[in-house]
């Protein structure tokens, strides 16, 4: 699983994605040639200053491809010297949504689709050919299901009303802008809260962004906390293949993931954090975790 870490902060960090369309049993590839050192790679790039990681893999795709994409699970990071620094770039399967060629960028000069077995035979470097083989090692297409804890709300002690009507405060505002372009990655179709409006609040800019109407659901708040009717909830979700984002508290979170992946319970996401459950056929293929 996927898990936020500290880095050291003469990190160079870079983001991409290994960008397939076609079938999922013969699917092509997404190669790109840098004139500047005469390779072929994946499309990646550097993080900008505040960047999420996420958003930087978005964004690099599309600016040196054209392509729009959807992204999978996560692939495993690749680290190498970059002068006297270290630089790590992160990679996610990412599936073709749409694709636009017209465009004019000096770092890449092309683009390819390749069959996989092609694709590692033109790769430069080794470490690329090893995240190929992690793309290749589990099905391309998979659904996502996202279980979000609600972003900051100040303190408990220091609110007097109804609890479950405190407010985000303002750096939780911040986080729920951030997971809005974040979760536009996953393209979740549907959103369903807990009544509490700190959770709803955490949905809100995606939801707005994407023309979704927010279900709220009793049995993920924390007093009402239901742990068969939650289950059940997300069971159909996943049955039904259809991209879902959850957001729920962080006494609720740990059981109700336990019990989806059989994990005892250790599971405890920070405010504004989420999870990303990757299912196909039913089975749960890769777990991320990120922070906003």
């Amino acid at each position: 699983m996927t898990e936020p870490e500290a880095h050291p902060t003469d990190l160079i960090r870079a983001a991409g994605a290994v960008v397939w369309r076609g079938t999922e049993s013969s699917p092509e590839v997404a190669l790109v040639h840098r004139p500047r050192y005469d390779d072929w790679s994946f499309p990646k790039g550097k993080v900008k200053p505040g960047e999420h990681i996420i958003a930087a893999a978005l964004r690099e795709v599309t600016e040196e491809t054209g392509i729009t994409v959807e992204l999978g699970r996560s692939l495993p990071s690749i680290h190498y010297r970059k002068g006297k620094r270290l630089k790590r770039v992160d990679y996610w399967v990412a599936r073709m949504i749409s694709e636009d060629r017209h465009l004019d960028v000096d770092e890449v000069d092309e683009m390819v689709w390749l069959p996989v077995e092609e694709a590692g035979r033109r790769l430069s470097y080794a470490p690329d050919a090893g995240v190929l083989r992690a793309f290749a090692s589990a099905p391309p297409a998979t659904t996502p299901l996202l279980l979000v804890r609600h972003a900051l709300a100040g303190a408990r002690k220091n609110w007097s009303g109804d609890d479950d009507e405190r407010p985000l405060d303002d750096r939780g505002e911040t986080q729920a802008k951030v997971l809005a372009e974040v979760l536009s990655g996953y393209r979740p179709t549907a959103a369903v809260s807990s009544p509490s409006k700190r959770c709803v609040q955490t949905l809100e800019p995606y939801a707005e962004r994407s023309g979704l109407e927010i279900d709220l659901e009793p049995s993920l708040s924390e007093s009402r906390y239901d742990p068969q009717t939650s289950l059940r909830l997300v069971t159909e979700a996943i049955a039904s293949k259809r991209p879902t984002a959850f957001c729920s508290h962080g006494k609720v979170l740990p059981d109700l993931i336990s019990r989806i992946t059989d994990r005892a319970g250790d599971v405890r996401l920070r405010k504004g954090e989420f999870m990303v459950l990757h299912h196909a056929d039913g089975q749960i293929v890769g777990m991320d975790r990120y922070t906003t």
